[in-house]
């Protein structure tokens, strides 16, 4: 039921830690999409109030030209009728006439062929000027045009009169258009001037990032153009540009972004280095925590079974102790020196056992807690090598094995503690025997490598598989070997040996072939 809890709690976890990143990522898309449309929309913005302004500057342009000449001829301007509108209202019931008339009249200021060319006159450039005169009638009698036309003096005048700019200007408007339809477009913009308004425009909409631009003659381009523009219709925006009277144009105007993508990310940049940063918290805290759950989990299993190793290998002396003390209580055997001092010594080799068992447990803790003091001193390794295997030596006799020394190391000092370095090699010797299953022939190696010594322990006892090669020297880790306890020990021999060479600034680590055996190497610095 935990193992099934801790499963869905772990999916549930990472179904969360996904659905956020797709989030993410789904939010990240829609905001580029978004500053993608918002971009498009303001660049349109631009060239349409570029090219608006263009065609107003040639407006304005030829206007002032023409001001210019018209004040500068001196000239009374010749007037011309060109509409008179008359229109009567008359009341029944209250005899009331109302006469309204708007009389339209031009002004010609006789310009000569100055501003413009033969085809083009300055008839087309005219003032308009109009009088509206209401006439109110109190009288009886019909108002016709006949009458009218006669000295009818009406009861209420009102007169107006003013100059029409906006027709004024409509006619000026269609004679310029169609005078600079004609010309060609390098006489009509300036490139530096046009570059200088889009820059300006783009500005204001806050689209700072470099454009190229370039105005397009019926798909053709002209010189009008920077010096990076390369027409590409699907990379472009465009507009007409100069529109004729019928509202048809020849030329469209053209500009690219170069480093639209980079523009469009920097302004997420921020907020996308923020959510990347969360979203990594995010996923490092899971990991750390799923890594640790598993640890946790990895750790109860292996101090389940230290605890069960523990409680077998203890009670397998205790028991021995037991029998030993009961059989020397026996009145037989108490008479008996050789068979006591062989219990005695039974009890004394158990005893030692369970002291070396727990020597071993009370050095892990020292050292994770940094409690264990280590001092170092000037050392021969081959020394400490030697007393390691006098350590050993009556348990190797026992098992009727050998020792083969090969030093070829020509630099043997280093700095070390030489009581923790010894259990370092005891250590290791003890597991070659250990796992020798026949007869231990065991092998000592030294040699230089550089500034360094190497220590090489070699059996030909069970091997191990890679998995194992990996996790050798974690605490509490042994190989399962099934429910066999034939091979004794708790795990934590081989994790005292790798602080203890890491606390000499040493490296530890064990090559090995299932079935083949295994060689420890031990890597220590010299003494220069």
């Amino acid at each position: 039921m935990n193992k099934l809890f801790f499963r869905i709690l772990v999916l549930l976890m990472s179904l969360s830690l996904i659905g956020i990143i797709l989030v993410q990522v789904f939010w990240f898309n829609s905001s580029f999409k978004n500053n993608e449309e918002q971009f498009k929309y303001h660049v349109t913005q631009v060239i349409g109030n570029v090219a608006d302004k263009l065609e107003k500057q040639e407006q304005y342009k030829y206007f002032v030209d023409y001001n210019n000449l018209k004040n500068s001829t001196g000239k009374e301007p010749k007037k011309e009728d060109l509409l008179e509108v008359y229109y009567v209202q008359r009341n029944s019931k209250t005899n009331k006439t109302i006469v309204y008339s708007n009389t339209l009249s031009s002004e010609d200021y006789g310009i000569n062929n100055l501003l413009f060319n033969k085809k083009f006159s300055s008839d087309r450039f005219k003032s308009f000027n109009s009088k509206r005169v209401t006439e109110i009638y109190n009288s009886n009698s019909i108002i016709d045009q006949n009458s009218l036309s006669q000295s009818v003096i009406p009861d209420i005048r009102i007169e107006k009169s003013g100059t029409l700019e906006m027709l004024s200007k409509m006619q000026r408007d269609i004679a310029v258009k169609d005078f600079t339809d004609v010309l060609p477009i390098e006489e009509r913009v300036n490139k530096e001037k046009l570059q200088s308004l889009l820059k300006k425009e783009l500005a204001e909409y806050g689209v700072k990032t470099k454009f190229e631009f370039g105005v397009l003659n019926n798909g053709v381009p002209t010189k009008i153009r920077s010096d990076g523009f390369h027409y590409d219709k699907n990379a472009s925006y465009q507009v007409p540009v100069f529109t004729d009277n019928e509202g048809n144009s020849k030329y469209e105007l053209y500009i690219t972004f170069p480093n639209k993508k980079k523009f469009l990310l920097s302004e997420l940049l921020s907020i996308t280095i923020l959510s990347i940063v969360f979203t990594l918290i995010i996923i490092v805290a899971y990991t750390s925590a799923l890594n640790q759950l598993l640890r946790q989990k990895h750790i109860s299993e292996i101090k389940t079974d230290f605890i069960n190793n523990m409680t077998h290998e203890f009670k397998t002396p205790i028991a021995t102790i037991n029998l030993a003390l009961d059989a020397i209580r026996s009145p037989k055997v108490i008479e008996d020196k050789e068979k006591v001092y062989r219990y005695l010594q039974m009890i004394r080799d158990e005893n030692k056992r369970m002291h070396a068992q727990v020597e071993n447990v009370l050095r892990i803790s020292k050292l994770e807690k940094r409690e264990l003091d280590i001092t170092k001193e000037p050392t021969v390794v081959t020394d400490i090598i030697d007393d390691a295997i006098e350590h050993v030596n009556l348990i190797l006799e026992d098992r009727q094995g050998t020792v083969e020394r090969h030093y070829d190391a020509a630099r043997t000092t280093v700095l070390i503690n030489e009581v923790h370095f010894t259990n370092v090699l005891v250590n290791i010797l003890e597991n070659a025997i250990k796992y020798s299953p026949d007869t231990p022939k065991i092998e000592v190696f030294t040699e230089n490598v550089k500034d360094m010594i190497l220590i090489k322990v070699k059996d030909h006892g069970l091997g191990m598989s890679k998995i194992a090669q990996k996790r050798v020297f974690e605490k509490f880790y042994r190989e399962h070997t099934g429910d066999l306890h034939n091979v004794k020990g708790h795990g934590l021999g081989l994790a005292y040996v790798k602080r203890i060479v890491e606390d000499h600034n040493g490296q530890v680590y064990v090559e090995s072939e299932k079935g083949k055996g295994s060689t420890f190497i031990i890597k220590i610095p010299l003494i220069n």
